[in-house]
C-alpha cells in the first residue's frame, strides 16, 4: 500500500528535481541587507567545527565512489532489513519514497550529507525512523509526503536555516547552533532527526496532504528556530521537540 501511495505522489509532481526545487525555495528566508556585514564572533573551536561541517555539506553524492555505494546499501538494509536489494538502481527504491529507481538523482538536492543524515537517524533512533518510513502514527492523509525526498528537503532546509555556508553565522539561530556543534560533532545529524520527527508532527497536527508540504516545512522551520533560542535549551536534547523521538 505504501509503495502504491508513493508512486502516485511521484506521478502527481513534475519529477523529483522540480518538486525539490519548489519545496526548498519556500523554506529559505531572504537575507536582510544588514546581514551581509553582520557576523557573530566564533571561538577557534567553533570555527573548526563549522569548517568540518561545511566540508561535509559540500560533498556531492557520487554513485561511482565505493563508500557512497556502501552507504546507500546500508540505508536500504536499515530501512528494509528483511528484503534484499536487487541493485543500487532498482524499482525497489520507490518503496522508500524516492521519485525513481535511482536515488542518486534525488540526492543532488542535499549531497552525501543527506544520506549520512538518513543513516544517523536509522541507527540512533530506529523506532522513529521506521515509524516515519511506514507512517505508523496518527491519522494519515491518502496523499502522503514521500519519506525519502522529504528527508533530503530537511537536510537542505537546515543548511539554509543555520546559514551554514557562510564564513561566520549571520543569525542568532546559526550562532546558537555552533555552540551545540562545539559540544557535539553530531549536532547537525541529531538536529536532522529532531526536525524530521517535528515535521511529521506538524504534518499530522495540520492534517496536511502532499500539496501542503511547503507550508508544513515553513512551520517546522519556525518552530525549530523558536526552540533553539529558548534560554533553558543548553543542548539539543533539551529541545521540546527532542521528546518526540524514540529509540
Amino acid at each position: 500500500m505504501m509503495g502504491d501511495i508513493l508512486i502516485c505522489i511521484a506521478e502527481a509532481v513534475a519529477g523529483s528535481a522540480a518538486w525539490l526545487g519548489r519545496s526548498l525555495s519556500c523554506v529559505c528566508v531572504q537575507r536582510r541587507d544588514s546581514d551581509a556585514s553582520s557576523f557573530f564572533d566564533l571561538t577557534l573551536a567553533q570555527e573548526e567545527c563549522l569548517q568540518r561541517l561545511q566540508r561535509r555539506i559540500h560533498v556531492p553524492y557520487d554513485s561511482s565512489i565505493i563508500e557512497h555505494q556502501e552507504a546507500l546499501r546500508a540505508l536500504w538494509n536499515a530501512a528494509f532489513p528483511e528484503e534484499e536489494l536487487r541493485g543500487l538502481i532498482s524499482e525497489q527504491w520507490k518503496e522508500m519514497g524516492w521519485q525513481g529507481k535511482d536515488p542518486s538523482t534525488d540526492f543532488r538536492g542535499g549531497g552525501f550529507i543527506s544520506l549520512e543524515n538518513f543513516l544517523f537517524f536509522a541507527r540512533n533512533f530506529p523506532k522513529s525512523f521506521q515509524d516515519l518510513l511506514w507512517k505508523r502514527e496518527g491519522d494519515r492523509s491518502v496523499w502522503e509526503y514521500p519519506f525519502a525526498v522529504a528527508g533530503v528537503n530537511i537536510t537542505f532546509m537546515l543548511v539554509q536555516m543555520l546559514d551554514l555556508e557562510a564564513v561566520k553565522p549571520r543569525t542568532l539561530v546559526g550562532a546558537t547552533f555552533l555552540k551545540f556543534l562545539e559540544e557535539n560533532e553530531s549536532a547537525f545529524d541529531l538536529l536532522y532527526c529532531i526536525a524530521f520527527k517535528l515535521m511529521d508532527h506538524q504534518w499530522l497536527s495540520m492534517r496536511a496532504s502532499y500539496m501542503d508540504f511547503n507550508t508544513v516545512m515553513k512551520s517546522t522551520r519556525r518552530e525549530l528556530e523558536k526552540e533553539l533560542l529558548q534560554e533553558e535549551v543548553l543542548r539539543l536534547e533539551d529541545l521540546p521537540s527532542y521528546k518526540l523521538l524514540s529509540r
